[in-house]
């Protein structure tokens, strides 16, 4: 696994723990379906502005927010886009860089990242440092169902490279695949971007890792072997070599100080909600936050 690929993988993952805790699991999975790709296409010949407003309120439909009229209006200024509800004539705000009348098929995703920003306020879910709570939106962003476009809009070609949003397009891959885990659903089928499909296998294959990981029953030969290895130490009150505990295992043993024995820490393949089981060989448990059921091997 590249860090280069992945700078933000522990920001990424809290931020889906708080999704379900922050939402509810309830409300997290009232999102099973993504916007459509024929509902936030523009067509080369449709007025830019009808076409902002149109997008718009699909992304504010999908997300259960009030609907009402939006205003666009088109800016010079530093961000892509900035989305906000007006209080006092009751609608939404869009101001949207001028570049975008020439990269329309961009429109969508950029769509996608502020009108979740006004989501999550709504929710009341945010976080004070402002690079940790942009992480968050573009994670909620593709977890509930929008922010597959922020990932097809990653391209590259001989003139240059383009990506949106705040995570890489393997993080952005990495939440797809946690959600496409979840509801069953494919978003490689939408996308246009070559570059956008390899991104979403890399992030794939450390979601399918995530997975399986122990103590989760059925993990590859290799982890299951370290995780005993660390369980006989930690069984005799040894520490695990930081190296080893270190390396992205996912779990850590601690001495029950009621003297129930060893414990094993682990974080739910789902939510990431934290859990403690006794190291007692196989065994079933369920999630506390999202109810998954889990099978086990401790």
């Amino acid at each position: 696994m590249s860090g280069a690929a992945f700078p933000h993988l522990a920001a990424v993952r809290s931020a889906i723990t708080a999704l379900y805790r922050g939402l509810s699991p309830g409300t997290v999975r009232g999102f099973a379906t993504s916007v459509l790709p024929v509902d936030v296409a523009f067509d080369d010949a449709e007025d830019l502005r009808a076409g902002v407003e149109r997008v718009a309120l699909v992304m504010v439909r999908h997300l259960g927010l009030p609907e009402a009229p939006v205003r666009v209006r088109f800016t010079e200024m530093p961000e892509a886009a900035w989305v906000e509800r007006d209080g006092g004539a009751g609608g939404y705000t869009v101001d949207l860089h001028r570049r975008f009348d020439g990269q329309r098929r961009d429109i969508g995703a950029v769509l996608a990242h502020e009108v979740m920003h006004v989501y999550l306020h709504r929710a009341g879910l945010g976080l004070p440092v402002t690079a940790e709570d942009e992480i968050l939106t573009d994670t909620a962003a593709a977890y509930l169902g929008v922010g597959w476009l922020l990932l097809d809009a990653f391209r590259e070609d001989s003139l240059g490279s383009q990506r949106l949003g705040y995570l890489t397009p393997q993080e952005y891959g990495y939440v797809l695949a946690r959600r496409a885990a979840v509801f069953g659903e494919d978003p490689r089928i939408w996308f246009t971007s070559p570059q956008a499909y390899e991104a979403y296998e890399a992030g794939r294959r450390l979601a399918e890792r995530d997975a399986v990981r122990p103590p989760l029953a059925g993990g590859p030969w290799a982890a299951r072997q370290r995780y005993a290895a660390e369980r006989a130490l930690a069984a005799r009150g040894r520490a695990v070599p930081e190296a080893v505990a270190g390396g992205g295992a996912g779990y850590a043993f601690e001495q029950d100080g009621s003297g129930g024995g060893l414990t094993v820490v682990f974080g739910c393949p789902v939510c990431g909600q934290k859990l403690r089981l006794p190291v007692a060989g196989r065994s079933r448990a369920r999630c506390g936050l999202c109810r998954t059921v889990l099978e086990c091997d401790t």
